[in-house]
């Protein structure tokens, strides 16, 4: 009996494959959906979660979400335009950055965002003095703490050292003169994001309780109002063999229990937590066809036709240990694994390997295989035009049917913004530097 290939809701991983050709992204809209609506059902009612289109800012993924109900973190002006065109509500919006240009922050104060996350003393000032070029008042913003406490159970923290991120804690609890100069902002409270892929319940509600304390001094100490508090996020998800998914159920009850008091003592404070990849990753899937086996002094090796310019954080980025993300056989996707392969990409780096001695049925040349978990961080943390491959194809299933939501890069798009300048070649450096006039 031969082995089975994957259908995503239905469809054979094979026709998409040949439909949209690979390597390809394949995101399953079945799979937002399951895992937007177990959160928000869980959740307490009075956080908002918000989409971090970092993760994936596939304009598609991004409306999609919207329709589910999730608002949108931004972190630039394109992702800014991604969010409107994909239809969220201004009011339903929240930029950051530690390095907002002028431009940003004007197109942040042109749609009328809900929040900018302002991230120093000096971005205040800053956006004080926009506001007051284009006559605006009442700026909402909200001020990124770096506090004095470090996250624990994330390897790439964001707060509590010294950090790009945010103003620390005790500069800010000096800094109560200065925040009554701006006139033309109104700060409306806090923003807090300790780091990314918490796998831990505890540390994540231990965390989630710190940030609202925090914000409960500081809105004390600098007379500021609680009216937005933003307790991050960065929920993981697992990759490696040696780790598990959380379980959503003990997740959300620490954190309703940490929630509950703070909602009580501030019935008219909005509460955000920013997920990318908690609701994204899980959702998608890098698609990649075999194109050699080849063994070298010992080892058995697969070349596909992508690899870790489309999907890098398989290979170890940030606080990434290079071991193997999970990745199966497409073609044969019920198949028990009988031997052990490098998987490699197209590149001319040694670097490009997204498996190492993965256990996989046997590949033959032209079958599929697919990096699972793949929906966040695939494209927008790759190098694309590395050896000028250019980013693949994306596809959202959704009920059954597949939608081209990004179509691959060709020749001409990589070529479009190149200009051939036509430059004499005068093989004679001396007559070259005489016409210069430095001979």
């Amino acid at each position: 009996m031969n082995a089975a290939e994957l259908h995503v809701q239905g469809v054979p991983v094979s026709r998409l494959a040949e439909r949209y050709g690979t390597p390809l992204f394949v995101y399953d809209a079945e799979e937002l959906h399951s895992v937007h609506h177990r959160l928000r059902e869980l959740l307490h009612p009075a956080v908002d979660i918000f989409f971090s289109l970092k993760a994936n800012p596939n304009i598609s993924i991004c409306a999609y979400l919207n329709s589910l109900g999730a608002g949108a973190e931004l972190s630039s002006a394109v992702e800014l335009l991604t969010a409107r065109r994909a239809g969220v509500d201004p009011a339903d919006m929240i930029f950051l950055g530690p390095g907002k240009t002028r431009e940003e922050l004007r197109a942040c104060l042109d749609a009328g965002i809900s929040a900018i996350v302002c991230e120093s003393l000096a971005e205040l000032r800053v956006l004080d003095g926009l506001a007051e070029e284009t006559g605006r008042t009442g700026v909402p913003v909200l001020l990124r703490i770096n506090p004095d406490f470090a996250g624990r159970g994330t390897g790439l923290t964001m707060g509590g050292k010294p950090r790009q991120f945010g103003i620390d804690a005790e500069t800010l609890r000096g800094a109560r003169t200065e925040l009554a100069a701006l006139r033309r902002i109104r700060v409306t409270g806090f923003h807090a994001y300790m780091g990314t892929r918490f796998l831990d319940p505890a540390h994540i509600v231990a965390n989630t309780r710190q940030i609202l304390d925090l914000a409960e001094e500081l809105s004390r100490t600098l007379g500021i109002p609680l009216e937005t508090v933003d307790i991050g996020g960065g929920l993981g998800v697992a990759y490696f063999d040696n780790e598990k998914d959380f379980d959503l159920g003990e997740l959300t009850g620490g954190l309703n229990a940490a929630v509950e008091p703070f909602v009580r003592a501030h019935p008219g404070c909005r509460l955000i937590t920013e997920l990318g990849r908690y609701l994204t990753a899980t959702a998608g899937r890098y698609v990649t066809r075999a194109l050699y086996v080849k063994e070298s002094m010992g080892e058995t090796f697969v070349v596909a036709d992508g690899g870790t310019n489309h999907i890098m954080p398989a290979v170890g980025i940030g606080g990434f240990v290079k071991r193997n993300f999970p990745i199966r056989s497409l073609s044969r996707y019920d198949a028990e694994p009988t031997h052990a392969y490098t998987v490699t990409g197209p590149l001319c780096t040694p670097s490009d390997v997204i498996a190492k001695r993965v256990a996989l049925p046997a590949v033959e040349p032209g079958d599929l295989i697919g990096v699972e978990r793949a929906g966040a961080y695939g494209p927008s943390a790759s190098p694309g035009h590395f050896l000028s491959h250019g980013f693949p194809a994306e596809v959202l299933v959704h009920r059954g049917v597949p939608h081209l939501v990004r179509e691959r890069d060709t020749a001409e798009d990589l070529l479009a913004r190149q200009r051939l300048v036509d430059l004499d070649p005068d093989p004679d450096l001396d007559t070259a530097r005489k016409r210069n006039g430095s001979a």
